[in-house]
């Protein structure tokens, strides 16, 4: 074969290439707009999150060194506000803070999908077995418990997916903060549950996504 053909068949097979390059890079292009049109039609929610209530089994501070063991109970519950999406929950973590720092351990809530308008309804444990805390925050917590009230955030992080018909999407970071108030000193606030005590709180909670 003589290098005139060798370069007449590199350059048609240059020529198949791009032609097939140019075709995927069509369709993913149009499936990108296909895909932001039907999103922008169906303006897809946030969910909504709503701490109901706290259950405290125990909440001790021993001042030196610095360490905290808690057991409590809440109640989250979620809706999907979409009517025609649907949210893949495949992980989320639940935990809690005070004063920006972490004060349980990691409770995993299982994953599950919400369909449209549906509302689930959690109710993990968050404990914490003597979880050193930092000295500021120690003493901070032990006036607040002799006090009677304190102030926590319950938090959850996770990732979810959007569906939509047949289509899923892919994984997105989810951030859940709620303000918990515990009246600790007046117990007649809350509902004896045995040696627990249980508070309503009723607080909605902040969503990023």
């Amino acid at each position: 074969m003589s290098t005139k053909q060798c370069s007449h068949h590199k350059d048609k097979r240059k020529k198949i290439i791009r032609r097939v390059c140019s075709v995927i890079l069509v369709f993913l292009f149009i499936l990108l707009v296909t895909f932001l049109i039907i999103w922008a039609v169906l303006q897809p929610k946030k969910p909504r999150f709503i701490l109901q209530d706290a259950t405290i089994y125990a909440f001790n501070v021993t001042p030196v060194p610095n360490l905290l063991t808690s057991n409590f109970q809440v109640t989250v519950n979620s809706r999907n506000p979409n009517s025609k999406i649907g949210i893949y929950y495949d992980k989320l973590d639940i935990f809690a803070t005070y004063r920006s720092q972490q004060i349980t351990y990691y409770t995993t809530i299982l994953p599950t999908y919400q369909g449209h308008k549906d509302t689930n309804v959690w109710s993990p444990f968050i404990y914490g077995t003597n979880v050193p805390v930092a000295p500021y925050n120690g003493a901070a917590l032990s006036q607040d418990q002799s006090s009677g009230d304190i102030w926590l955030m319950i938090k959850i992080n996770g990732r979810v997916r959007w569906k939509v018909g047949s289509f899923t999407s892919g994984r997105y970071h989810i951030h859940v903060t709620c303000p918990a108030y515990i009246p600790f000193g007046n117990r007649n606030s809350g509902i004896a549950v045995g040696s627990a005590v249980k508070y309503q709180l009723s607080i909605k909670c902040k969503v990023s996504v």
